[in-house]
């Protein structure tokens, strides 16, 4: 190398300055993010997740879905108020199960097909959980089931977030034979599964209690004409009346209980179907001194509770209240959300298996998903009903209560049996005979 060579490379290394460096060094770093930027758009996902909302928004039914829909919406909205999940806003679609179970599976059905939901919330009856089941099933999707019902059921493709029989039911029948010291009990419910199996179960325990079932009768699926069955059950003159009527029928049930002046200081009722919400929509004087049997009630003394009560109101308005299947509306799309983020995607298979592990302090308790069963561990609460609409609560587990969908009154193959009958004589979840109409 000559020396010109070596005086013209060190000439060049004298011009390099430290602004160039900087300068070069902010280069690179502006280049780094215009990189990660374009990365990150391509890499993550920020579309909305879609989730469906299956209730019924129409017919005999609405006066009580309609506000597990707001429950749920309250939920997602929070949820997107905080961010949402995994980075991506929360969208969902409302679709109307219009009170007809063969809506409910083509709702549902559009839902996981069309829409591309994630997850579904929804149904009440466990006509309508029926129908949707064999879609859900097929798709091997997700259903997320906020109601007490009759059990006799599990499946991989459902979380029931409500109550099992153990956690309604069978309490309900034993403070009424231990506190009110009942002995002559009527069953009475409206004209589908749920009621006639709850019936079946609360036969089982009244034989093992010593106790008398002096009348069992079904009202029509959304009927109001409600006459005759109050006839029956001051002709029976039971100790108490236990009640799995829904809907519509549920508000004519006790107008007419009062027209005929049965007393609850005589034949109290205990309601499996009756809470604060549909209560806003009669005169509460026809049902002072009767009782319901839920996993929570709106007077639950914890501040949990105050407030959800108090977000309730502020979203809705002040003369709005809760009931039990709103807390399990929202507890549905709070644990859903968890396990979202725990399992860090929407895959519908890893997010079912991640909610078998989720609990929440929850408005009414500690409460739980079992992993064994896919029901939920609650709190069980009786309580009576105050003229102001709201429920003094008379009994409670103080814990949650370990869900058994089976009771163990029968085998299991047994119960599988009675609902299969069921089916097979009404040809659908429902009892749709001439004489008695409604739906299947």
């Amino acid at each position: 190398m000559s020396n010109a060579s070596l005086v013209d490379s060190n000439a060049s290394i004298s011009t390099w300055t430290p602004g160039r460096t900087t300068a070069l060094v902010l280069l690179l770093i502006a280049g780094g993010i215009v990189i990660w930027a374009a990365a990150d758009r391509l890499l993550i996902d920020r579309r909305p997740i879609v989730v469906g909302i299956l209730h019924s928004e129409t017919g005999p039914m609405a006066v009580s879905e309609r506000s597990m829909i707001d429950a749920e919406v309250l939920a997602l909205e929070q949820i997107n108020a905080s961010g949402g999940l995994l980075g991506r806003p929360v969208r969902w679609v409302i679709a109307d199960g219009a009170s007809d179970w063969p809506t409910f599976a083509r709702e549902a059905d559009r839902l996981i097909n069309d829409e591309r939901a994630e997850v579904i919330f929804g149904c009440w009856t466990s006509a309508s959980r029926k129908s949707v089941l064999p879609v859900v099933e097929a798709a091997d999707h997700l259903l997320v089931y906020p109601m007490a019902y009759e059990g006799l059921e599990t499946s991989p493709q459902v979380i029931y977030t409500g109550a099992a029989p153990n956690q309604q039911i069978t309490p309900a029948v034993q403070w009424c034979h231990a506190t009110l010291e009942a002995r002559r009990f009527f069953l009475i419910g409206s004209d589908y599964i749920w009621p006639h199996c709850v019936n079946a179960i609360i036969s089982d325990q009244l034989a093992g209690l010593g106790a008398e079932k002096v009348g069992e009768a079904y009202i029509p699926f959304g009927s109001t004409d409600v006459d005759q069955f109050v006839s029956q059950i001051r002709d029976a003159k039971p100790d108490v009346v236990l009640c799995s009527v829904v809907g519509d029928s549920v508000l004519a049930f006790f107008d007419a209980l009062k027209d005929a002046g049965i007393d609850p200081e005589e034949i109290p009722v205990v309601t499996f179907a009756l809470a604060e919400d549909e209560l806003r929509s009669i005169d509460h004087a026809d049902l002072v001194g009767h009782y319901a049997a839920w996993n929570y009630f709106q007077s639950i003394d914890r501040p949990e509770n105050r407030q959800f009560v108090a977000g309730f109101k502020a979203r809705y308005g002040q003369d709005r209240v809760t009931s039990d299947v709103i807390a399990a509306a929202s507890n549905s799309v709070r644990l859903w959300a968890n396990a979202v983020r725990e399992s860090g995607t929407t895959d519908v298979r890893q997010v079912r298996n991640a909610m078998r592990r989720q609990s929440l302090d929850a408005p009414e308790g500690i409460i739980a998903v079992d992993p064994e069963t896919q029901h939920t561990w609650r709190p069980v609460y009786l309580a009576k009903v105050r003229a102001d609409g709201q429920f003094d609560i008379v009994w409670s587990s103080k814990t949650a209560v370990r869900p058994v969908p089976y009771p163990i009154t029968r085998s299991r193959s047994a119960w599988t049996v009675l609902v299969e009958d069921l089916h097979r004589q009404w040809g659908g979840w429902a009892n749709t005979g001439p004489a008695e109409g409604g739906q299947q």
